[in-house]
């Protein structure tokens, strides 16, 4: 099962909307076939390693290992219990059900159902772990939601800024950390900023240092002041601007009218959730980060610490958790927080 959960991990960023899963087929204790879900669309992770086992003469004999309960529903491709059935696999370990609706368990009982042992529940947390967006989505009804920011050594965010015209962010960690903020990017379905980060740093808030897709694009504009000319309205991804006047589309630029006397972070989730988003990771400003934080609506949390000391400035978000855990990056800390609750 472990290596089921490391060959899941090979479709990170491209399996979405669908879950990442990982299989393996076991003859005599040895893998004899392997494979996993390389993205949206395509084969199942099932399909995959059948598929690669040379010998099919020796899958009735053999174990089959998925990271998610196969799927028996026909969508974009057929049920994976179907050709597990077919190809008169007799023994299958399951690491979890699935929480998706249209299988959770009906594919677990298919299975037994025709004469197939099924053992479940096999490393579920670690399995869980892996398709902690999936999971969210379709049991909170919302997507998975990450908050990231990097602070200085006396705790601030940013300096102050004249927010009258558009200006480059100031710093606060290295370089060499760029790279790892596009491929978290590059891991989420979509990325949300608010109107004095959009103003103020002019982000283009895609994936350059990294390869793989760009995230959908969310800023919240209550009044449209954002000028046109920003990098976040160049087209080239679709950007949903949230805001308090208008319901339109120009071009790649979706304008999404909100109700800004209630709670608008729930309003956002539920827009995303209908969309079909699993994850959102929130990088800006503090008023938005400390938004989310302050509705308990976040599940976790990377903050970059600097080494930099800017006196004054855009205070970090408060925040705490019982379960956090840190780690070094060159001479630069991050630190990771879940919400547990």
């Amino acid at each position: 099962m472990q290596r089921c959960i490391e060959l899941a991990m090979s479709g990170f960023g491209y399996t979405a909307p669908n879950p990442m899963v990982g299989c393996v087929i076991v003859y005599e204790d040895k893998i004899i076939g392997e494979g996993y879900h390389i993205a949206c669309g395509q084969p199942h992770a099932e399909v995959n390693a059948i598929k690669s086992v040379k010998d099919h003469s020796l899958l009735p004999h053999s174990t089959l290992y998925v990271s998610l309960e196969p799927c028996c529903h026909h969508g974009k491709t057929p049920p994976c219990t179907d050709l597990i059935i077919e190809k008169g696999i007799k023994n299958v370990v399951v690491g979890m059900k699935d929480p998706f609706p249209e299988v959770s368990g009906k594919g677990i009982d298919k299975l037994k159902r025709n004469g197939i042992n099924v053992i479940v529940e096999m490393m579920e947390d670690e399995c869980a772990e892996l398709n902690k967006r999936f999971i969210t989505y379709h049991t909170k009804k919302r997507p998975y939601i990450v908050l990231k920011w990097a602070q200085t050594a006396d705790g601030f965010i940013d300096t102050d800024k004249d927010l009258t015209k558009t200006s480059r962010p100031n710093w606060i960690t290295s370089p060499n950390l760029k790279m790892l903020v596009h491929k978290w990017r590059h891991q989420e379905q979509s990325i949300l900023v608010g109107t004095k980060t959009a103003m103020a740093d002019n982000p283009k808030l895609n994936v350059r240092e990294w390869v793989g897709e760009n995230p959908l694009r969310l800023v919240i504009d209550q009044h449209l002041e954002l000028p046109l000319n920003l990098s976040i309205f160049d087209n080239s991804i679709p950007t949903i601007v949230f805001n308090e006047k208008i319901d339109k589309q120009e071009g790649n630029n979706i304008f999404i009218k909100i109700n800004f006397s209630e709670k608008i972070e729930y309003q956002i989730m539920e827009e995303l959730y209908k969309r079909k988003i699993q994850s959102v990771i929130i990088e800006g400003g503090r008023v938005v980060l400390q938004t989310f934080i302050e509705s308990n609506l976040w599940d976790e949390a990377r903050v970059f610490h600097g080494n930099q000391y800017f006196g004054k400035g855009t205070k970090a978000p408060e925040i705490s958790s019982d379960d956090i855990y840190k780690y070094n990056i060159g001479n630069e800390k991050v630190s990771y927080l879940i919400n547990k609750a």
